[in-house]
């Protein structure tokens, strides 16, 4: 009976000092481990994304290949690949104030930005269509020409580098874009503030709605 103590004692304190021996061991593989991670740096993160691909994070709000089907989303199909690559990096560099797209614009590199505007800038813009009163529209046509036209040519439905797409899209939403405008509250161009500021003075908030009447009946 004491035999067998004394071997179980002994065996578990060569366990013991095998453990003890072994740590060193183990300390210095780890040391080494966490110095080459620090000499290399974090690994680099490379998505290897399609455009296409990238843009599945869009269509819950922006629609089924960017063509909206919410009143205060805006149509990002068919836009200029240089005016959307502005537009994110100015909500990503919060130069332009946003609820959700400014986060949402942190999470891109330039490269993912470019792939997803340059897919988006390939799908036909479809409009909304919304109508509304043919004087009103008439109106509005008029208006769009000698207050927009020098920027947002063809009724607003020219899609070049320097302004998006306004023909077709929603309602409510050009309301509250133009009201971010004439607030200040988007940087793309301040040019658009002092605009808005002379149609209101001259035409009053019916001139302004007649305009967004007219474009959002286009298609």
């Amino acid at each position: 009976m004491q035999l067998k103590t004394f071997a179980i004692s002994a065996l578990s304190v060569a366990i013991i000092v095998g453990c003890v021996v072994l740590q060193p061991a183990e300390e210095k593989v780890a040391l080494v481990l966490t110095k080459a991670a620090a000499k290399s740096g974090p690994p680099k993160l490379i998505s290897g994304a399609s455009g296409a691909m990238l843009a599945n994070s869009c269509e819950g709000c922006h629609g089924s290949d960017g063509n909206s089907q919410g009143p205060a989303m805006p149509t990002i199909a068919g836009m200029s690949k240089n005016y959307m690559v502005e537009v994110m990096e100015e909500f990503r560099d919060d130069e332009t104030k946003s609820t959700i797209m400014g986060r949402i614009a942190k999470g891109y590199t330039d490269d993912e930005i470019k792939a997803m505007a340059a897919y988006y800038a390939g799908i036909p813009f479809n409009g909304a269509g919304q109508g509304g009163d043919a004087a009103t529209i008439a109106t509005g046509k008029k208006l769009q020409k000698k207050y927009c036209g020098t920027c947002h040519h063809d009724g607003g439905a020219d899609a070049d580098d320097d302004s998006g797409i306004l023909a077709g899209q929603w309602p409510t939403y050009l309301h509250y874009t133009l009201q971010d405008f004439a607030n200040g509250d988007r940087a793309i161009s301040q040019k658009m503030k002092k605009k808005i500021a002379q149609l209101l003075a001259e035409e009053g908030q019916a001139g302004l709605d007649a305009i967004i009447t007219y474009l959002s009946s286009q298609r």
